[in-house]
């Protein structure tokens, strides 16, 4: 995996301009032109309240995209990065201070399907990886959704208020370094349709989750749920399988 900077580094490390700084973190993109659009959009629309401010994000907000279907509402205070690589569906619903951030050289950015809904403060970070939220997914309000790979999220599956899941992980192999000075890995995650995470649920690095798999509220997830499965504690461990209907 090609290692990405962090913020500080990319904005007070290294060569060129403040502007190019700015632009390489937020925009995605060089030169005047993007960087000009993004911040003509931002200061428009971002933050602007009430009935006005829907409007006008409906209308500005998908000329900085990569692809966004109809009728999608942008809450007030809505966060894109690298917005170009960022693909939207119909009818989606992202609301108030969430944060989209598609971060990355050679990734392929943020995909949300049709009908989707993403809660209030939630965040949808990659490190140059990849997240897809397939049709219908629902996201509460302050999760986080991180990706350094991979990170898949099925057909109408639920996620619960403050839901985190994490598709990256620290080298901590050196107990002589800091962490932070460590390499990054990422297996990524994948979770299957119709599945459910109650409110709380961590999801690590290198999980499946199998279509209309169930975890319990609070639960850590390091280890892979299968298909129809109830998984409950710390760490999460089977404790039932779910029947579909007509079936014994």
């Amino acid at each position: 995996m090609p290692d990405i900077p962090r913020a500080q580094d990319q904005l007070f490390g290294g060569g060129g301009s403040a502007r190019e700084k700015y632009a390489a973190l937020v925009v995605g993109r060089p030169g005047w032109g993007a960087l000009l659009k993004h911040e003509l959009v931002t200061q428009l629309s971002q933050a602007v309240p009430g009935a006005i401010g829907f409007a006008l994000r409906k209308a500005l907000y998908p000329s900085l995209l990569g692809a966004c279907g109809r009728n999608v509402i942008f809450g007030q205070n809505v966060v894109l990065r690298h917005p170009h690589k960022i693909r939207i569906g119909d009818n989606v619903v992202i609301d108030d201070n969430c944060l989209l951030d598609a971060k990355g050289e050679t990734n392929t950015g943020i995909a949300i399907g049709s009908g989707v809904f993403i809660g209030r403060n939630t965040i949808l970070s990659c490190k140059n990886g990849d997240i897809e939220l397939a049709d219908g997914a629902n996201v509460g309000f302050n999760c986080e959704v991180f990706s350094a790979s991979r990170v898949a999220i099925g057909r109408e599956t639920l996620l619960a208020a403050y839901c985190y899941v994490i598709g990256g992980d620290h080298d901590y192999s050196d107990a002589g370094s800091a962490v932070l000075a460590q390499g990054r890995r990422s297996l990524g995650v994948t979770i299957g349709a119709g599945a459910w995470l109650g409110a709380g649920v961590k999801v690590l690095d290198g999980v499946t989750l199998g279509d209309r798999a169930i975890v319990g509220a609070g639960a850590v997830v390091r280890e892979s749920v299968p298909a129809g499965a109830i998984a409950v504690g710390i760490p999460a461990r089977v404790v039932a399988h779910r029947e579909p209907a007509g079936q014994p």
